[in-house]
C-alpha cells in the first residue's frame, strides 16, 4: 500500500514514468497473486460488494472498491480495532500514542478517503450515481451462497449497513 501511495500521484503527473508505473504493476501483482495471505485467512467480502456493484451498475471495478473498502473498514473495524490501528500506523505513519484506538483507526480509514480523493478516485455511491433503492437486491444476489467475508461474516443486513455507509 505504502508503494501504491508513494508512486500513483507520481504516475498520474507523468504517465510515462516507466518506474512508478512498475512499481504500482509490482505491486499489484503481489497483491492478487496470493503471497500476501499465505498463512492467513483472507477476506474479499468488499470486493464482492464491489462486483455487485460493477453487475447492476456497470461501475469499474476500482471505483466500487474506492467507495466500498473504506465504507466496509468503517463497519468492521471495531471487530478487530488494534488491526486497524497497525494498518493507521504502519501505512499512514499515524502515531498510535497520540489518540484512542479508535480514534487512531478512524484516522488512518480517513486518509485512505482523502488518498483515494486526491487521485481522482470516487469515495461514495452518489458520486457514481448510486441511489438506496437496490441495496436489498444486491444483498440478496450476493448472499445466495451463504455470508460472505472471513474478517466478520456479512448477512443482509450488513451489506445493506455498508452501503449506507457508503452513500
Amino acid at each position: 500500500m505504502r508503494c501504491i501511495i508513494e508512486n500513483t500521484p507520481i504516475a498520474l503527473a507523468n504517465p510515462k514514468d516507466y518506474d512508478s508505473r512498475a512499481e504500482i504493476m509490482w505491486a499489484s501483482t503481489i497483491a492478487h497473486n496470493g503471497i500476501l495471505g499465505t498463512g492467513r485467512v483472507e477476506d474479499w467480502g468488499s470486493h464482492k460488494l464491489g462486483h455487485e456493484l460493477g453487475a447492476v451498475y456497470g461501475v469499474a471495478h476500482g471505483a466500487s472498491l474506492a467507495v466500498i473498502f473504506p465504507a466496509w473498514m468503517k463497519y468492521v473495524y471495531k471487530y478487530n480495532i488494534k488491526r486497524f490501528v497497525q494498518f493507521s500506523s504502519r501505512v499512514w505513519g499515524i502515531d498510535p500514542c497520540f489518540g484512542t484506538d479508535e480514534e487512531v483507526a478512524l484516522k488512518g480509514i480517513g486518509s485512505l478517503i482523502k488518498f483515494f480523493r486526491e487521485i481522482g478516485l470516487p469515495v461514495t455511491l452518489k458520486e457514481l450515481g448510486i441511489t438506496d433503492d437496490r441495496f436489498a437486491e444486491m444483498a440478496e444476489k450476493e448472499l445466495q451462497w451463504g455470508p460472505i467475508g472471513n474478517f466478520i461474516k456479512l448477512g443482509k443486513e450488513d451489506i445493506i449497513n455498508i452501503f449506507e455507509i457508503a452513500k
